[in-house]
């Protein structure tokens, strides 16, 4: 399927400095409308608004989905990178299903992500910054009634980003969350929808009122167990082995935490899913047995965890500073993003560079 292509006739300039994360977007976005049954034909046009009745599905019912993928430069040939579209593309089909909405064909999405990104290629920055890609599709048949919408808009906008965390690469300050939830088990804690990141907004809010930055979601049932963190996975590091929360119907299968597992398996550490009691993580800093924790995800990549915070005590993690494993991944990783590293060459996806921009 073709991709039509309506350029902006007034695009602004690259800006420079710091981008800062989500606020800045390159002046095209690609759109396709479902309707009738079939998608419609797909088209990158300039950024803008969109209009929308004030009984569109979405805003009612929530029913809603999207992605976080990013593109990176390499700094010696300039070519562009996507890292692992191919997962990023299948969780938003696990999505759609679990959120009753159409599926998009795979191939045109990467066509799509590979058409958009080509067109405003000079808004890909440098390292450490890098592209951040927002795939979303809503329902928006007008009309109330709690049921699945017939019409849909599938979007793509893209944007340079800096850090995920205001205070850049610096060892986070954690609260284990103990009065609220983020999923249970049979709900959509694995599919990327808006409602499971509304419902973190209160305790995420009351975390950073108290000095937190994050907060670590634990386990529905007993809230005895870590589950990730508010918007990422979150991995324990001991001097045999490393665990993080399995994957299941409660817990988003990140890509970078997917990474993570196969690039600490490549070094010859122990990668285990299980699931860690809270209560024992803290008592395991204060003992010296655990050496390190991070949180990983495509926003922040690795970013070390300072302090985890439960019943009502700060528990270090060992000196409070970043560690080493820590610090190997995410320079392995982003090495890896700029298609600097010869490692796992099969995770990139170069962007074809066809003169669009």
């Amino acid at each position: 399927m073709t991709i039509k292509i309506t350029r902006n006739p007034n695009p602004r300039p690259v800006p420079t400095g710091d981008f800062g994360f989500g606020s800045i977007f390159t002046p095209h976005m690609f759109i396709m409308e479902y309707k009738n049954g079939a998608w419609g034909s797909p088209e990158i046009k300039p950024y803008g608004p969109f209009t929308l009745d004030p009984a569109v599905k979405v805003l009612h019912y929530g029913q809603e989905i999207f992605e976080g993928m990013k593109a990176y430069r390499n700094p010696e040939d300039g070519s562009v990178h996507m890292f692992r579209p191919d997962k990023n593309i299948r969780r938003f089909t696990l999505s759609s299903e679990r959120m009753c909405m159409p599926t998009v064909d795979e191939d045109l999405f990467l066509e799509a992500l590979d058409t958009l990104i080509d067109l405003d290629r000079e808004w890909v920055p440098c390292s450490p910054s890098a592209l951040y890609i927002r795939p979303t599709m809503m329902g928006t048949q007008v009309g109330l009634g709690v049921k699945a919408s017939t019409d849909y808009i599938f979007f793509i906008i893209i944007g340079p980003v800096g850090s995920y965390f205001s205070g850049g690469i610096t060892p986070l300050r954690l609260r284990a969350e103990e009065r609220y939830v983020r999923s249970a088990p049979g709900g959509v804690g694995y599919a990327k929808t808006g409602g499971n990141y509304a419902a973190a907004l209160l305790p995420i809010q009351q975390a950073q009122a108290d000095g937190f930055d994050q907060i670590i979601w634990l386990d529905a049932k007993e809230k005895k167990t870590v589950e990730e963190m508010g918007a990422m996975n979150i991995a324990f590091v001991y001097e045999d082995r490393i665990i993080t929360a399995p994957t299941g119907d409660t817990i988003l299968n990140g890509v970078t935490r997917d990474s993570v597992g196969v690039l600490l398996k490549d070094m010859g550490y122990n990668w285990q899913e299980v699931h860690p009691p809270i209560a024992e993580i803290c008592e395991d800093a204060h003992s010296g047995k655990l050496k390190e924790v991070f949180a990983c995800g495509t926003a922040a990549v690795v970013t070390p965890v300072g302090v985890i915070h439960y019943q009502g005590a700060d528990h270090q993690i060992a000196d409070g500073a970043e560690g080493p494993i820590t610090r190997k991944l995410r320079e392995t990783l982003t090495g890896i993003h700029t298609g600097c590293s010869e490692l796992h060459p099969e995770w990139i996806h170069k962007v074809p560079a066809r003169g669009n921009g």
